[in-house]
């Protein structure tokens, strides 16, 4: 019984993180207004803007095709999270320290799926 809870738990948290990530993803790859004034406040040349779109969007998918193929969605989630974590450090060296909260919230479920993709 507690494997299968921890089973759905890890599916349904590794669905969650992808869905943010990849919302993430496609609101940069999209240039959504909100989005592209906030880069623009943090100083974030507009050169990187589609990778950094691509690579929200590869980690997403990287995390799905995790949950059949392990060896793909640990270095996708580990991605993300140093991903997310540079992005903290990106608002918080523009002094945009209301905003600092947003990348964290983004990496809280790929370090969820990541704790329970080993306890699977």
């Amino acid at each position: 019984m507690e494997g299968s809870l921890i089973q759905t738990a890890y599916v349904v948290v590794t669905v969650l993180a992808a869905l943010m990530a990849g919302f993430s993803g496609t609101v940069l790859l999209l240039r959504a207004q909100w989005i592209v004034l906030a880069l623009n406040d943090y100083g974030v040349p507009r050169s990187w803007w589609t990778w950094l779109g691509l690579a929200k969007a590869v980690g997403a998918v990287g995390l799905l095709v995790g949950l059949f193929v392990p060896v793909v969605g640990v270095p996708a989630g580990v991605g993300l999270v140093l991903y997310f974590l540079g992005a903290a450090v990106t608002v918080a060296r523009a002094r945009w320290y209301s905003h600092i909260p947003f990348p964290p919230v983004y990496a809280a479920p790929v370090v969820g799926a990541l704790a329970l993709g080993y306890a699977v």
